[in-house]
């Protein structure tokens, strides 16, 4: 009894702020939770709406618990997905924008680190002398701060600051490699798939590094990460005019069980309806 009074008491002696604070970060961990059974929801329309308000949820939480890390880490790996699964084929304006307050979440995070504790360089040489400071417990924030940047820059090739903008991101997902390439199905290596495939030779692309890139996130996950298929479909089938490597491709994600990556439905929902909508551009892709 002595023992529950005593806690009872420290309890009340602590502030209000306090209390809040570790009632946020036992709540901000059962988000983790909350975001596997966003992954594992194969409806594409109940997930968008669960998406958006868990979302808005979680940036409540932030006000209240800015140096938060696992609540920063959250919104820019929830706001960088939903761009792309929701927003990047209808709604591209509305996506970069979405891209960028993602991408901002993810340089607070990696504020917090030792790497970028004084803040974000806005030089170029800066910004990737600070790169390898970074270690594993950073990984996440690293990969989806790069990621959610790599989705504004692709949206925006037209504009010069996601020129310059992409050679900061090349680096962030090279150091992303280096921690790690496995990381959320080899994503930094689809990215450079994506690049290398998207991009003219005359400007530094090269397809063939494309080919190598999609095909090894293809090995790293034993062929059950869907969206693989579908942006080598996209990036070096269609850059290649390879019309039947784009079938196979295609074909092979609309065959594919619900169920060929437990846990990951809503990724599996998406390869396939990015799969049917490139078929049905096929005439004017090939």
């Amino acid at each position: 009894m002595r023992r529950v009074i005593f806690l009872l008491s420290a309890l009340l002696l602590m502030s209000g702020c306090s209390l809040q604070k570790i009632a946020l970060k036992t709540t901000s961990g059962l988000f983790s939770y909350g975001m596997d059974a966003l992954y594992a929801e194969p409806d594409l329309g109940i997930a968008e709406i669960a998406v958006a308000s868990n979302l808005k949820l979680l940036e409540g939480f932030h006000l209240a618990d800015p140096k938060n890390k696992n609540l920063l880490e959250m919104l820019t790996q929830g706001y960088a997905s939903f761009s792309l699964a929701f927003l990047e084929e209808t709604e591209p304006e509305r996506a970069s924008a979405i891209y960028l307050r993602a991408r901002d979440f993810g340089f607070q995070r990696l504020g917090m680190t030792k790497a970028f504790k004084g803040g974000i360089p806005a030089r170029e040489e800066d910004f990737v002398k600070r790169l390898p400071l970074l270690g594993k417990s950073d990984l996440p924030a690293l990969f989806w701060t790069a990621f959610a940047w790599a989705g504004w820059v692709n949206l925006n090739r037209d504009d010069p600051q996601a020129i310059f903008d992409l050679s900061k991101v090349k680096a962030m997902m090279n150091r992303v490699l280096e921690l790690d390439e496995g990381f959320f199905f080899g994503g930094a290596h689809l990215f450079w798939g994506s690049i290398n495939g998207s991009i003219p030779r005359m400007l530094g692309g090269d397809p063939e590094k494309a080919r190598e890139s999609f095909e090894h996130v293809i090995e790293l996950t034993d062929g059950k990460f869907l969206i693989a298929y579908v942006y080598y479909a996209r990036y070096y089938a269609v850059s290649t005019l390879d019309e039947a490597l784009f079938d196979d491709l295609l074909n092979k994600v609309l065959a594919a069980p619900m169920d060929i990556l437990p846990g990951y439905e809503l990724m599996t929902s998406l390869a396939k309806r990015q799969a049917e909508s490139l078929l049905a551009q096929k005439d004017d892709l090939l």
